[in-house]
């Protein structure tokens, strides 16, 4: 483990690219990496970097799929002092233009095609030019307008290692190092700013408590999320764990990984874990290495977990709590903690944390009573980007992040999430928020009216139960709108359910009654899936 405290990521790359040189860092397909050769590609990216005129402070897109390229880009911006914006790989292009140009990006990494996709197609639809100084192709051939991740760290020869060095020094922990972007309860996503202090010492403290050190972690979870890129990359850099990149989630292929490459630790959703567990052949993995697994993101089911003990082999299984606006991390059981506290709590703050339970006067409840999760701390976030209305309503005056989220605190301090104060729900790990979509789906001509809510679901945990007012004359039918809905939002906001109706419950102010809608559900049973 790191034997002091750093402030800020690139003292962290500096560290450990130097104390753990000899040990493998990075593993991508055929291509290895120690954590000295991998050292020297993001300080090559980072003086590439400086050389196209990245300043401190200017920010750099990141719309790509997990790979070694991702990590070094991110790595090398944090050295150069640059801050990261990472981009969903489920997006379309709207959603990411919006967070391209609020941001102000200077540059963009992206891939050609990913599942089909190309991120570069879908851009064209958007004058993205007038946004982005310089577009870099990372795993293929450079296509108009843009040019090869090869021919880009080349402009790294013409800066010095003192520049560099002078660059990364000058950094301090209150300096943003992230804009993780959330998508916003009012229909629009907001970036939540990270600094590189909020983000080292909460995740010091992370692999502390759930006992990462010197393993080999498969990558699974997307890069552009905290759990991907501040628990897998940094968590990993920190404590000379070797991380084994997964460009997508699929089955067979964490099987097979975990058997070629030993894999010691990993991370995801429950829903994940279930798809592993539904594998068809499990026992003819050899998947005997597994020792940790760290999930959340959603309900954890007791049997889950006793299902990962005894069929995946796992010595602790670890869960925890965590939102972007809290550096992805809030709560988490230890590793040495009893089975049934992890089976029933995300565990205890992090270190010099302060988790409160409170009713909707801001008073604290006694222990055991369900109220609003509010968190102190130095994991919170500096505010939501340009948005200084919004960051008053989620911070408070004495520093309080209010979540949203309904909990529970036992007299130990575990902390259990039992429902949500807001409308958002959460499809396999991914949060989804009805405004948004709602907003995306009345841009459909056939739509007057949407109302989305969240419905239980198998293997999502949640899926989007959709509620649609149609326009007068209007043809479209639910599959016609949920194929429209997958071409222009990200595939876990889709609602899987669709209904027309005349009319949508309201209060006497026109606010759409929710809970009358959920309660509907409820009442009638409703099954059908649409998809």
């Amino acid at each position: 483990m790191l034997p002091k405290r750093f402030k800020t990521i690139a003292e962290h790359v500096q560290y450990s690219t130097t104390r753990f040189a000899e040990r493998e860092a990075i593993v991508d397909g055929k291509s290895r990496m120690s954590f000295a050769e991998f050292g020297g590609v993001i300080r090559a990216t980072a003086k590439a970097l400086i050389a196209t005129g990245v300043q401190h402070g200017d920010r750099v897109a990141i719309w790509a799929p997990n790979s070694r390229h991702w990590a070094t880009i991110a790595l090398g911006t944090h050295f150069a002092g640059g801050v990261v914006v990472p981009i969903n790989t489920r997006f379309k292009s709207a959603e990411a233009t919006h967070i391209i140009r609020s941001s102000a990006v200077k540059m963009l990494f992206c891939v050609t095609d990913f599942l089909g996709v190309s991120y570069l197609e879908l851009l064209k639809r958007t004058p993205i030019a007038e946004y982005v100084d310089e577009i870099v192709e990372i795993d293929g051939d450079a296509v108009p307008a843009t040019i090869t991740f090869d021919d880009f760290l080349t402009r790294s020869a013409t800066v010095t290692e003192s520049e560099l060095t002078a660059r990364y020094k000058s950094l301090g922990g209150d300096d943003l190092c992230q804009i993780m972007f959330t998508s916003g309860t009012t229909g629009s996503a907001k970036g939540a700013m990270l600094t590189h202090a909020s983000v080292c010492r909460s995740y010091t403290s992370w692999t502390k408590q759930v006992g990462l050190d010197n393993d080999r972690y498969l990558a699974v979870n997307p890069f552009s999320h905290t759990l991907g890129l501040n628990a897998g990359i940094l968590g990993c850099l920190m404590t000379g764990s070797t991380i084994i990149v997964q460009p997508a989630f699929n089955a067979q292929s964490v099987l097979r990984l975990t058997a070629e490459e030993q894999i010691t630790v990993l991370t995801g959703t429950p829903t994940m874990f279930h798809t592993i567990l539904n594998t068809n052949n499990l026992d003819k993995w050899n998947i005997a290495s597994l020792r940790l697994a760290i999930t959340g993101g959603s309900v954890v089911p007791p049997k889950l977990i006793n299902d990962m003990h005894t069929q995946l082999g796992f010595d602790k299984v670890v869960t925890g709590y965590g939102l972007a606006e809290a550096s992805g991390i809030v709560t988490t059981c230890h590793h040495q903690d009893d089975p049934q506290i992890i089976a029933n709590s995300s565990g205890r703050a992090i270190s010099d944390v302060e988790v409160q339970v409170v009713d909707d006067e801001g008073r604290k409840v006694p222990t055991g009573t369900p109220g609003e999760v509010w968190i102190r701390g130095y994991n919170v976030m500096k505010g939501y980007l340009n948005d200084p209305a919004r960051t008053a309503e989620a911070i408070d005056d004495n520093g309080y992040l209010h979540t949203g989220d309904i909990g529970t605190l036992d007299a130990h301090g575990n902390l259990k999430i039992t429902d949500r104060k807001t409308d958002m729900f959460i499809v396999g790990g991914f949060n989804a928020y009805p405004a948004e979509i709602e907003q995306l789906m009345t841009q459909h001509p056939a739509v007057a009216e949407a109302a989305v809510v969240g419905v239980f679901d198998d293997r999502l945990g949640e899926v989007g139960y959709a509620f649609v007012v149609p326009t007068e004359n209007s043809k479209c039918d639910a599959q016609a709108l949920i194929d429209w809905c997958r071409q222009n939002m990200a595939n876990y906001k889709v609602p899987r359910h669709v209904e027309f109706v005349e009319v949508l419950p309201r209060t006497a102010v026109g606010k759409v009654l929710k809970h009358r809608l959920r309660q509907e559900l409820r009442s009638t049973h409703r099954k059908q899936s649409h998809e």
